[in-house]
């Protein structure tokens, strides 16, 4: 028997404040796969169903419609209970997309070829930034506001991954961000970056610098948005980068929004919260 202080995997106790949404993919863990294969088993039958069910590439919103038997909302209560119980786990970008990480970023990406018509709606963006510079001192800051609001569920942090190789700078977007509630992860060149985003779930928004010892910024930004699996992450470029034609760069790239080092703390949480669509 559990002592009083656990709380059993099927418990209601272990369903709250998990989210388990429509297009979530789970695979079966090494523990998942023995609870399948040895003679015995404590989990309840509908668990059992769920784990022959998942094969790695089939959607909770699917699964739901496999299993009518069970209540839509029943079978995200097992989910997150074998999530619990580590039976199985969210899985990755490549285990659903079949990304080839061993050649992310391995090549330069090619410089975009700029229509007349994105050349355009950059240089408007661009030029939006322009009193900035007049006024504070730094050349740009634009942050394309988020289409739709995003509520926060009580507790939940968004995760804001920092690129940035200068441990300084790690360390201040930090202090600024988890000051404001946010969990801040980073990686100072490419294996750090393909190490990241490896991991589910996706980190909430990138900060990418552009000068780093490996790799670049822009050419992360490019391989990014030219994945399906990966172009949903916004981005921003934070970086001393501040040249008119590496503005344009970014956001003909689909970064949104650029901020140019040395920043305002308020200048950069300002942006964060309006490219992740947040208010405060």
């Amino acid at each position: 028997m559990p002592g009083e202080d656990r709380v059993s995997v099927f418990s209601a106790g272990n369903r709250a404040n998990v989210p388990v949404y429509p297009a979530d993919v789970f695979v079966i863990t090494k523990g998942g796969s023995g609870q399948i294969e040895q003679g015995g088993t404590s989990l309840p039958a509908e668990a059992l169903t769920i784990l022959v069910a998942l094969d790695g590439e089939i959607a909770v919103g699917d699964l739901e419609e496999k299993l009518p038997h069970i209540p839509p909302e029943g079978v995200r209560d097992l989910l997150r209970s074998l999530l619990a119980a580590k039976f199985i786990r969210p899985a990755t970008v490549e285990e659903t997309t079949g990304f080839d990480f061993e050649t992310f970023l391995k090549a330069m990406a090619a410089e975009e070829t700029l229509t007349p018509g994105a050349m355009a709606s950059a240089q408007r963006e661009a030029g939006d930034g322009a009193p900035v510079l007049q006024r504070k001192g730094y050349y740009v800051s634009i942050a394309r506001k988020a289409v739709t609001a995003r509520e926060l569920r009580p507790g939940e942090k968004l995760e804001v991954f920092a690129v940035e190789d200068d441990p300084d700078m790690v360390a201040l977007l930090r202090n600024i961000l988890e000051e404001q509630g946010f969990k801040v992860s980073a990686a100072a060149n490419r294996a750090e970056v393909i190490a990241r985003l490896r991991v589910s779930p996706m980190p909430d928004l990138a900060l990418l610098d552009v000068n780093l010892p490996d790799t670049n910024g822009f050419d992360i930004l490019h391989n990014l948005k030219a994945h399906p699996g990966l172009r949903a992450m916004p981005a921003i470029m934070v970086t001393a980068e501040a040249k008119r034609e590496s503005v344009l760069r970014g956001l003909v790239g689909g970064a949104d929004g650029y901020i140019t080092k040395p920043f305002e703390r308020e200048t950069l949480v300002s942006g964060v919260r309006a490219v992740l669509g947040i208010g405060g």
